[in-house]
């Protein structure tokens, strides 16, 4: 258990980047731009021992899978896509009425997806990444997913079919991102790239940011929860196990000016978590990521949770509302014990898609807007140049730009 001070000392944000993989990513980026198709091949019986026949899972495919899924599963991915398609749909940004200075919106093109599929496929990416491109109205989608051994997940397809993703394609890692990045025979170059992935997607994405669009670079899952004196201990155990089985370096952090009810937090993960079956991976997580924060005030409470700037803040407190306004970096608030992270991740509307490892200092979760641009249209009256000129043409003398000046110089005369 830390105190604020101590904690402020030894935490610091962790960089997610493993730059030792920099010379294997690049050559694969390489190797993909170079010999496309045949490189993905290759790379995937190199890294996921299984020869692909095809790279492209058919649509056919898609739908019998959304056929073959049981009924509860079927209903709970058209319910969290319903969910997703409403908040998106609320904060999608509006087209500004034509004036003389305005802004026109446009939708990308097409846009690449990554969906996770080692340990835990992550259907619930797909839903959280392409609803989202759909309500933009992105012209196509595409989704690329490691391959296994006995087929892509199902569920994954289904989802797929669900969101009427345009192709879907069996190809994982550095190479996936590639592909997406500089096109291949099979797989079309796109316009932006999005979705988690392992430190070789991770680092492929920032080596083809410039060439392509990014979202983020994803690093760990984190949670941040901070509780009081009438916290239900065993809710909060349950959101600490919940983000620590994702990974072994995911993070936990639980904040609170009561230590007793620290203690009583973590004695309850001491006992679930042997009755997890991803046990080991929550075990390995929380002796090398947890973090106890005992705080001396609200104050300081809120100064730890700034400072981390974690993916995930969960207030689970009694006075719980009046901490959205005080909290100032994070990728999303979960205000209250019944809005627990988890219910987040699947259904309850906005993107699951955070930034981590304290980027939300600066940027934000994915949204419908990232799969927007806008254009700046300027089209002025003869009147509002005349205004506007003068100063232009002094900042232009300025610069020593002549041409500049002259454009807008004789322009002016011509309205005397």
């Amino acid at each position: 258990m830390y105190t604020t001070n101590t904690f402020k000392e030894i935490y610091a944000t962790k960089n997610d980047i493993d730059w030792t993989l920099l010379d294997s990513v690049q050559s694969i980026i390489k190797e993909v731009q170079q010999n496309g198709d045949q490189a993905l091949f290759d790379y995937s019986k190199k890294f996921d021992s299984i020869e692909l026949a095809e790279l492209e899972i058919p649509s056919s495919s898609l739908k019998h899978a959304y056929q073959s899924i049981n009924n509860d599963l079927r209903t709970s991915l058209v319910t969290a896509k319903t969910n997703i398609e409403k908040y998106q749909k609320s904060i999608k940004w509006k087209q500004s009425e034509a004036s003389e200075l305005y802004q026109k919106i446009h939708p990308l093109n097409r846009v690449g997806i990554y969906v996770p599929g080692g340990t835990a496929p992550l259907v619930s990416t797909v839903l959280m990444t392409t609803v989202l491109a759909n309500v933009a109205g992105v012209n196509e989608t595409i989704v690329v997913t490691p391959p296994q051994t006995d087929g892509v997940q199902q569920a994954i397809l289904a989802a797929c079919h669900i969101v009427n993703v345009d192709h879907v394609y069996q190809i994982g890692g550095a190479q996936a991102i590639a592909a997406l990045a500089y096109g291949t025979e099979t797989i079309p170059k796109v316009d932006k790239i999005v979705g988690p992935g392992n430190q070789y997607v991770a680092l492929a994405k920032k080596l083809v940011y410039g060439d392509v669009g990014i979202d983020s670079i994803a690093g760990p899952s984190e949670i941040v929860v901070v509780v009081d004196d009438a916290s239900r201990a065993d809710w909060v155990a349950y959101d600490l196990l919940a983000q620590a089985e994702h990974d072994v370096q995911a993070r936990t952090f639980l904040i609170s000016e009561n230590k007793d009810k620290l203690h009583e937090i973590m004695a309850e993960v001491d006992k679930k978590v042997g009755s997890q079956p991803r046990s080991a991976i929550i075990s390995k997580s929380l002796k090398s990521h947890h973090y106890s924060v005992h705080t001396a005030s609200k104050k300081e409470t809120v100064e730890v949770v700034n400072l981390i700037a974690g993916e995930h803040i969960s207030i689970q407190t009694k006075d719980a509302e009046s901490y959205v306004d005080l909290i100032t970096t994070g990728g999303a608030l979960f205000i209250g014990p019944y809005s627990p992270e988890a219910i987040g991740d699947y259904v309850a509307g906005p993107s699951h898609v955070l930034p981590t490892g304290g980027n939300a200092r600066f940027s934000n979760g994915l949204s419908v807007n990232d799969f927007l641009r806008t254009n700046s249209v300027i089209n002025l009256k003869p009147s509002t140049f005349t205004e506007m000129a003068p100063s232009g043409i002094r900042l232009a003398k300025e610069e020593a730009l002549q041409a500049h000046h002259d454009s807008l110089y004789f322009r002016l005369e011509d309205t005397k």
